[in-house]
């Protein structure tokens, strides 16, 4: 490991924004913050808004720098990223905003039945390969996560560059039913991104020096709790 990243994953241990669970505690049991994330981390009672896969945390610092009346929580596995996101909360002493060092899979030990209000997927792995089609985090399985601890008005906001990714996951929504409030092919392009949307992470900026269009998707569970997967012929056929 390197000295950078050695330095990074010590310095995480003194953040107090920061949760990292050792891996039995949220394998096959539930952590102790489950259904306590308002009383015993942020200390109020606003609601929780989660970005998985954050990466750096831009936006779960940016969205928390917008609405201080909500609390941000940055999901991801990587430590010397999170690191980001962690110490910037800190140094701006961001009272609303906090970080979870978990996989995604293991989520439903850390949150407990209608305790999140909203979900940002930003830029996710698309994973391309047919056979990883379940690590997707709109794959019915990880909407089935979501569902146990989703309030029932809850909606999840997907911003992707990959057309592949946006594609299969309207095809998702379509296939159960899902009410999808809101959709663009290219936000920038079309005038659509408004201040939220238009709040750039490093890879966003990346894929835009490159050309790729950036998408986004805003849909509801609708109180649904199980889903079917995408049938072959109706999964799009992209490159990215």
């Amino acid at each position: 490991m390197g000295k950078d990243k050695l330095r990074k994953f010590n310095e995480n241990l003194t953040f107090k924004n920061l949760l990292q669970p050792e891996f039995e505690e949220v394998f096959n049991t539930e952590h102790p913050i489950k259904g306590n994330w308002r009383k015993d981390f942020f200390k109020n009672d606003n609601p929780i808004v989660l970005e998985l896969g954050c990466g750096r945390g831009e936006y779960t610092v940016a969205l928390g720098s917008k609405f201080p009346e909500k609390n941000y929580i940055g999901v991801d596995i990587k430590g010397a990223r999170i690191w980001r996101g962690a110490k910037t909360a800190t140094e701006l002493e961001m009272g609303n905003v906090g970080f979870l060092r978990t996989r995604i899979e293991f989520i439903n030990a850390v949150f407990g039945p209608n305790e999140v209000d909203e979900i940002w997927i930003t830029f996710p792995d698309p994973q391309l390969k047919k056979q990883r089609g379940n690590k997707r985090l709109t794959a019915p399985i990880f909407l089935s996560y979501y569902a146990k601890f989703l309030k029932p008005d809850a909606v999840i906001h997907l911003k992707t560059d990959s057309p592949f990714m946006h594609e299969y996951t309207k095809a998702v929504c379509e296939c159960n039913n899902l009410t999808v409030e809101a959709c663009c092919a290219d936000i920038y392009g079309t005038g659509y991104a408004d201040e939220i949307l238009s709040v750039k992470t490093t890879y966003e900026t990346k894929f835009l020096e490159e050309g790729h269009p950036i998408t986004y998707l805003r849909f509801r569970l609708d109180g649904k709790s199980e889903f079917v997967q995408v049938p072959e012929e109706m999964l799009p056929d992209c490159e990215r």
